[in-house]
């Protein structure tokens, strides 16, 4: 039995299986190996400081695999922009043929690479996202859930309704993002309307990841309540691993407390010499609500494998006594 869905037919994949772009962790080292597998992975462009260093990192993952992998591009809100068009241009001039864009006014972004033939997945936390995205031409949304780590929208709404909410109005292909991490997960998105799911925080704890081991090790030991929505108040929510410092940005939102008073413990560079250095509390670091699923440190290729026979169990066997079950009842 083979899980083939409308995207991994359009995406030529082997497994409805997706490694989004993650701040830091989006690197060829699991990208490649993602790929590997026989799912898909992204790099995370911002990640790399240039364009052209992002275009060296391209060429570090097709090093070490020949399997389709994409590049993504969040657009942020700001005052001083990262060169986006520089960015895409790396992009296209290097021969990538899938984008995930995420967040700020994308149709300038899409309109480019679908002028070159690349194909987009939008990352949207809500149905009319998805729809908008829909419209600018994207291939194929990704809708977040409540329960995700990093942006889950404002709206607070869980996967479980989220996800058939889109199925029952967008017409693209769709992944399921925000709480998944094992085979019953992908079972129940696939049952649920979504063609695939997303992944994150789970792909963090494998052994090529490119973090510190105590950060896997956090989230083995971790379970559902670990985390933490901070920037409720400035309406930018963000769900990140419960730590000091997450703590003390709570506290301080508590207090009403202005974004520019801790601005500096939520800086992403802090973040990052957390990730190297192990130490859990030197800044903050995105993990979702599916650390109360992850129980080990596996490779990718044994977590996709693992994912994909669980849920082909599920789907086969359990799934399918039931309806016996009640056809016999029935009689």
């Amino acid at each position: 039995m083979m899980l083939r869905t409308r995207f991994t037919e359009a995406f030529g994949i082997d497994h409805p299986i997706v490694q989004g772009g993650m701040m830091w962790v989006g690197t060829a080292e699991l990208v490649a190996a993602v790929a590997n597998s026989g799912a898909l992975g992204f790099l995370t462009a911002l990640t790399q400081p240039t364009p052209e260093a992002l275009a060296k990192e391209i060429v570090r993952t097709r090093d070490s695999t020949d399997r389709p992998f994409g590049v993504n591009l969040t657009i942020l809100p700001s005052i001083s922009p990262p060169p986006y068009a520089e960015y895409r241009a790396a992009i296209i001039e290097s021969g990538i043929g899938i984008v995930e864009t995420a967040g700020y006014k994308p149709q300038e972004h899409v309109d480019h690479f679908k002028a070159h033939g690349v194909k987009v997945i939008h990352k949207c936390t809500a149905v009319r996202h998805a729809l908008s995205a829909e419209r600018m031409g994207v291939d194929a949304v990704s809708i977040d859930g409540f329960e995700c780590a990093g942006h889950p929208g404002e709206d607070d709404i869980p996967g479980l309704i989220l996800i058939p909410a889109a199925a029952d109005r967008v017409s693209v292909p769709m992944l399921a993002s925000g709480g998944f991490g094992d085979g019953r997960g992908l079972a129940a998105a696939l049952a649920l309307g979504a063609d695939g799911i997303n992944m994150g925080t789970r792909f963090c704890a494998t052994k090529e990841a490119p973090i510190h081991e105590n950060f896997k090790a956090a989230m083995v030991a971790n379970d559902e309540r670990a985390t933490a929505l901070i920037f409720r108040s400035f309406r930018n929510t963000a769900r990140v691993a419960r730590n000091a410092i997450a703590e003390s940005v709570l506290a301080a939102e508590a207090e009403g407390k202005p974004f520019e008073e801790i601005a500096h413990l939520v800086k992403g560079a802090r973040g990052k010499q957390g990730l190297d250095s192990g130490d859990l509390d030197h800044g903050i670091w995105t993990a979702g609500q599916v650390q109360g699923l992850i129980h080990d440190i596996p490779s990718v290729r044994d977590l996709v494998a693992r994912i994909v026979a669980d849920a082909e169990a599920i789907i086969a066997r359990r799934l399918r006594a039931m309806v016996a079950d009640e056809a016999v009842a029935a009689l």
